[in-house]
């Protein structure tokens, strides 16, 4: 697949999390082959990276629901390199099964979600915000999700709240700090192959049918994602701000 080469991510310092795998870990990668320091925050084990990229990253294996060991790992990174310039906000989990209509939904499940897709992303952002002002500005991107601009006749309510409001928290902190050179926006990724759908391995048909309901006929890889993501990080992006991207295949196109 394709990637890119920009100039402006070389000796900068990126915070990604999710970054155990799936999205976040594609991201984690392009940045650190384009010379990033990346910070790469999971409750996940620390996977496997190549030699040529290993010496530039640092993992942190910590819940963040916690707001404090959150903190403690953007202060490490700052403190190592002196500057913050990036965020991508891509952890999240979706329970399959669990996550149902607020209905019947479990209450202490529904704030579970929250806190894990929600509430994790004002902790990267309140602990980044004031290191990018004394680092000149930043950018940041945050993961949402298509099911955000639809309903769904099987609802995964909290899922889809929680990313519905990623909107709205990153649409403010646009505003609020568009005059200290931070920029804020969201990618909705369409059906993408990652960690998360467990079903395209118990099925494998079902990838195969999902993609059928593309437009382009197929569904997406992790790197698509990371490629959109990086754009938005980029300088090349460096006169957009509060915009919500689709990375769908042209899915909404049908809806």
């Amino acid at each position: 697949m394709m990637q890119v080469k920009y100039n402006c991510f070389k000796n900068k310092v990126a915070i990604v999390t999710g970054a155990g795998g799936g999205m976040g870990l594609a991201i984690a990668v392009q940045l650190l082959q384009q010379g990033a320091h990346v910070g790469m925050i999971d409750v996940k084990d620390e996977p496997e990276l190549a030699a040529d990229v290993r010496q530039n990253a640092t993992y942190f294996q910590i819940d963040l629901t916690h707001d404090d060991a959150v903190g403690r790992s953007i202060d490490q990174m700052y403190a190592k390199y002196g500057r913050m310039d990036y965020v991508a906000n891509v952890a999240g989990v979706l329970l399959f099964g669990k996550d149902v209509s607020m209905v019947d939904i479990d209450l202490d499940l529904w704030d579970q979600v929250m806190a894990i897709n929600l509430k994790s992303m004002v902790h990267t952002v309140r602990h980044s915000v004031p290191l990018m002002k004394k680092s000149g500005g930043g950018a940041m991107v945050h993961f949402s999700t298509i099911q955000a601009l639809r309903g769904d006749a099987r609802p995964q309510d909290a899922y889809m709240c929680s990313k519905a409001a990623v909107l709205s928290l990153s649409k403010s902190v646009a505003m609020q700090f568009a005059r200290d050179n931070i920029r804020s926006n969201v990618i909705l990724p369409g059906i993408t192959d990652t960690p998360l759908q467990e079903r395209f391995r118990e099925d494998p048909g079902l990838k195969d049918a999902f993609g059928e309901a593309v437009p382009l006929g197929w569904v997406a890889a992790p790197e698509h994602m990371a490629n959109a993501a990086l754009f938005l990080l980029s300088d090349a992006a460096g006169y957009i701000t509060g915009i919500d991207l689709p990375v769908d295949g042209g899915l909404l196109l049908k809806y």
